[in-house]
């Protein structure tokens, strides 16, 4: 069984690095819930363009532990989830959501304090009654995101993993951040990165 809580407290910078400095989601992303974190298997939702009809469909199909990840065939400044969805979605048990287009009620949003990453903040709503899918491969950020992909969360954004090297890359990750922990030491203790990695040497041969 994967343990999501890991990746969670590993971060999206030190799962990118132990994958090979592949997967993260380039794209602005806010963070809607300050020092918020998650990580889980990804269920997807490809909406029509404005259209956040699969919006509702992801919520009422979601396992407790998913990261819903919500795009649309033209992503755009166009809220597909705001207050209402969001209430439902933490009722359901979602771990995070992360929205490549728009959400509003951003105050409301904190205050139900589940985990929100968005491209945009938007008042504009969205229509209702296209059609899309449901739980396919989809593209956010130049990333491809299947369904039951892992996504990790936090302050930096976002990266996801294909769900066939999660259980290879946790204990890659977990020994980088016990070196990165006994190098932190290090620099408390007053070294320098410039000496301990060979750099005064590069530089100043």
């Amino acid at each position: 069984m994967t343990d999501f809580a890991a990746f969670a407290r590993l971060g999206v910078a030190t799962v990118h690095e132990a994958a090979g400095r592949t997967g993260v989601v380039d794209l602005p992303l806010m963070q809607v819930v300050p020092g918020s974190r998650a990580a889980g298997p990804a269920r997807t939702a490809l909406c029509a363009a404005a259209d956040n009809t699969m919006v509702h469909a992801a919520i009422a199909h979601a396992n407790a532990g998913d990261v819903l990840v919500l795009t649309s065939v033209a992503p755009a400044p166009v809220a597909l989830l705001g207050e209402l969805l969001a209430t439902q979605a933490k009722r359901r048990g979602v771990a995070a959501i992360l929205v490549d287009g728009a959400v509003r009620d951003v105050d409301e949003l904190a205050a139900i304090g589940l985990p929100v990453w968005t491209r945009f903040v938007r008042a504009s709503g969205a229509t209702k009654g296209e059609v899309g899918k449901l739980d396919v491969p989809i593209v956010v950020g130049g990333v491809e995101i299947a369904p039951g992909d892992l996504v990790v969360l936090d302050c930096d954004g976002a990266m996801a993993l294909p769900s066939g090297r999660v259980d290879e890359v946790l204990p890659l990750a977990l020994a980088r951040a016990e070196r990165e922990a006994a190098v932190r030491q290090l620099y408390e203790m007053g070294e320098l990165s410039y000496d301990l990695q060979g750099l005064r040497e590069l530089v100043e041969p």
